[in-house]
């Protein structure tokens, strides 16, 4: 598909759009401009951070509060409850909402373990079993298995970071970095299982098998997920003796194990979130960890804690829904179309396109969905193999939400863990490891059997 049939579709999509009310006369912005609010919020957030020689002191939400205004200002057409109805479009998608929830309920459920000892209990289980040299690449290779289990990077992270932060804190060793192992691992998982989202949306797009895909990702993923645990065995010598947990109570155990087996039989995440929620209220009754009131206190307690993080998926929803509307994804594709040569450039720009895509949507399966078709025109074009298109959306579409600050997944694990989604970046070794990979695996063309048709 050309982009001139796109242009044109995405033309009468508007006008029906602007007939039956749903959205403001005037047209797109594009270009630069479109795409300007990401700017602006990204400028007031790093320079605001660098001046003040501090990531801790920024709330990000100020951040994306005034680049939302800007947003709604550079936005062409209609007045401003006009502008204000389209960015409340975006705040209220469905897939925000959905987040809004498994933030709530993960809050309470996080809030509610912590009342009745369930993470003292996990974490004495896990210093019992790992060894410290191993405590590192144990955690990473444990949220691989778990995230390639159950096919969610955000379920994985609700599962295991509230307890890697409770490691941290009995052995002293860094929150961030602790809290970065459980993300990196989790979107191992969410590259590769059968049951994600992204690899549903990346194959269904480009016409291949699961299996298939699965064939050509694991010859860049797990060389990249194995580079990792070696760099964690190193850094895990330097962990001195973690101390030796006294007792551990069995039963306390039970709500985490509860939510990591329902996760791993398939459950979903808000079902799981539940019923860990009332085998916690029926734990803490019994035991006399809390009052009735006090179960209530701890639910809203664990919900006033994820305040923040809903008001950022929020405000990002909306302002990347005026961007969307403005023009700026279809500038991005426009102008990563151009000017392809050969195969290597037809998958660079591949590449290319659902990165950028991601940071203007700051949601991997919606940014392979936005850009699939686009990228099986080029596949067709260039010759490539589309079992390797399908892998290279999905893997660079998960680097990028990997490292995103405002992304749901970074915004859950800061919120769990109480540090900022800047200082978790920084430790995040296998989202930058698998970019290195993946870039590899398109400048050396391997793996060769899915690297030309």
């Amino acid at each position: 598909m050309s982009v001139t049939p796109l242009k044109y579709i995405s033309d009468l999509i508007r006008a029906r759009r602007e007939r039956s009310g749903n959205l403001p006369p005037g047209k797109p912005a594009g270009g630069l401009l479109a795409l300007s609010p990401l700017v602006v919020f990204l400028v007031l957030y790093l320079v605001s951070s660098l001046v003040a020689k501090d990531f801790y002191k920024v709330p990000i939400a100020a951040a994306f509060l005034l680049s939302s205004i800007y947003a709604l200002l550079i936005y062409r057409g209609g007045n401003i409850e006009q502008r204000v109805a389209v960015f409340s479009e975006g705040a209220g998608n469905p897939n925000v909402l959905l987040m809004i929830w498994i933030f709530v309920l993960a809050g309470a459920f996080a809030a509610c373990a912590k009342a009745i000892g369930a993470i003292e209990a996990t974490v004495n289980l896990t210093l019992l079993i790992l060894p410290g040299k191993l405590l590192l690449a144990g955690l990473f290779l444990a949220s691989c298995f778990i995230s390639m289990s159950i096919g969610t990077s955000v379920g994985t992270i609700v599962a295991l970071v509230p307890i890697a932060s409770g490691i941290a804190s009995q052995t002293g060793i860094s929150t961030a970095m602790m809290t970065a192992i459980v993300v990196g691992g989790a979107f191992f998982g969410d590259n590769l299982s059968f049951i994600s989202d992204t690899t549903i949306a990346a194959t269904r797009t480009q016409g291949v098998g699961m299996a298939d895909k699965f064939k050509a990702n694991i010859w860049i993923a797990a060389p990249a997920a194995l580079v990792v645990t070696l760099i964690y065995v190193l850094i895990g010598q330097e962990v001195g003796a973690v101390p030796a947990p006294e007792s551990i109570d069995w039963i306390k155990l039970s709500p985490y194990l509860l939510v990591i087996i329902l996760a791993l039989s398939g459950v979903n995440v808000l079902t799981v979130l539940c019923i860990g929620l009332v085998l916690c209220c029926v734990l803490g009754l019994g035991y006399g960890d809390f009052s009735w009131i006090g179960f209530l206190e701890a639910v809203g307690s664990g919900i006033a804690g994820m305040g923040d993080l809903i008001i950022v998926t929020m405000l990002a929803g909306g302002m990347l829904e005026v961007i969307r509307r403005n023009g700026g994804i279809a500038f991005i594709i426009n102008g990563l179309t151009k000017g392809i040569r050969g195969q290597r450039g037809a998958e660079l720009s591949i590449a290319a396109l659902v990165a950028l895509a991601n940071l203007c949507t700051a949601n991997n399966t919606i940014a392979i969905i936005t850009t699939g078709s686009i990228a099986k025109d080029i596949t067709d074009r260039f010759g490539l193999n589309p079992v390797k298109t399908a892998s290279i959306l999905d893997t660079f579409s998960c680097v990028i939400q990997g490292i995103l600050p405002y992304g749901a997944q970074l915004l859950m694990a800061s919120g769990l863990a109480a540090v900022s989604t800047v200082s978790i970046i920084g430790y995040l070794y296998y989202p930058m490891v698998l970019l290195v990979t993946a870039l590899l695996a398109i400048l050396l063309r391997f793996p060769r059997r899915y690297s030309r048709l």
